[in-house]
């Protein structure tokens, strides 16, 4: 170690962190400096980001924020930090996320390596045969809302790092340059589209809601994926005892359940023939509702996901630049004597 410095981060650590940030490439923040510009005088960079972080005289930037439209017509911000922000923000993530993956909950899912959303989709499934009732639930601007003294109680409990703790307070009171330039001070939230954001969202999460449903509700079974999850419950009343319990919960830790989209749901099937309000929801891009299946050779309805309408446009959209739109179409296919109608096809047809 360096005796200059207060901190020991050593330099194969920033090395190590530029990588994976270049891997990710990603746009420029509010200094317009792209991977490119930034690997252009590397070693100068580099090694002016190291100093900085070890003697603990780094400061980081406004993070550039960008609104993205969402599909029910609002918008979701995000904030993109520069170039060598990102590289900070990396050597945190690296330091923070090996503490951390041991005490994360298994049926926790987002930005966590080995595990995917598919896989929560994969057990959600499987629980949805199991329960008949899901509370789907929703936090309302969940990153832009985070507590940051709660956050650092979060993180002082798994690190007395005081690098690690000074650069993480910096990062959550960062403040935001407006698309019309102007810069703004933020009093809450962690960047979404920050490096260490999504590990500080899962901390976060994980004493706000999973600590607290092993604790409180052991026997409620449940998936999440950032802060997007869905609890599944024997019956309607206990749905309905589960959500105001947890809105009690999170208004103690400072977030709000969307009072529109958190919802109760029945996992209507074959076997399960009731007829209530909400029969579908949506989780990770797709659907979950009642679907026509095999079922011991016999056609059956079972409870099963799909690709969601708002997956699929977003798939359209994505693979469809010459904006082709797509006209549904009915063709028929003769089997030896009998003539039957194939499910509906689709034809290209410029507007």
């Amino acid at each position: 170690m360096d005796e200059a410095k207060p901190f020991d981060i050593p330099k194969r650590e920033v090395w190590e962190a530029f990588k994976k940030v270049k891997a990710n490439q990603g746009a420029a923040g509010v200094d317009g400096q792209s991977i490119a510009d930034f690997e252009a005088d590397l070693s100068n960079n580099l090694y002016k980001l190291w100093n900085r972080l070890s003697s603990g005289s780094y400061f980081p930037p406004p993070v550039r924020r960008v609104d993205i439209p969402k599909a029910d017509g609002g918008t979701r911000a995000l904030g993109i930090p520069t170039v060598a922000d990102r590289v900070a923000q990396e050597v945190a993530r690296r330091y923070l996320e090996p503490r951390l993956e041991p005490i994360f909950h298994a049926d926790s899912y987002g930005y966590r390596p080995g595990k995917s959303a598919i896989d929560a989709v994969r057990q959600a499934r499987q629980r949805c045969w199991r329960y008949d009732w899901v509370l789907d639930l929703d936090v309302k601007a969940y990153f832009d809302s985070i507590d940051w003294e709660l956050m650092l109680t979060a993180v002082r409990r798994h690190t007395n790092q005081s690098w690690v703790l000074l650069y993480i307070e910096r990062w959550l009171k960062a403040p935001v340059q407006l698309e019309d330039g102007s810069v703004a001070p933020r009093t809450s939230g962690t960047p979404q589209g920050g490096v260490v954001s999504p590990v500080l969202a899962n901390l976060f999460l994980h004493y706000a809601f999973d600590m607290w449903m092993k604790r409180t509700y052991p026997h409620i079974p449940f998936e999440r994926y950032a802060d997007d999850a869905i609890c599944h419950c024997k019956s309607a009343e206990e749905a309905q005892a589960l959500w105001s319990a947890l809105a009690d919960r999170f208004a103690a830790c400072k977030l709000v359940l969307h009072p529109q989209k958190t919802k109760i749901v029945y996992c209507k099937d074959a076997n399960r023939r009731g007829d209530f309000p909400s029969q579908s929801f949506d989780f990770l891009g797709f659907m979950f509702r009642a679907r026509k299946t095999m079922w011991r050779g016999r056609p059956a309805h079972g409870f099963m996901p799909a690709a969601s309408p708002k997956a699929l446009t977003s798939i359209i959209t994505a693979t469809n630049p010459c904006k082709i739109w797509l006209r549904p179409t009915t063709r028929t296919f003769k089997a030896g004597s009998t003539t039957t109608a194939t499910s509906t096809g689709r034809s290209c047809v410029r507007p």
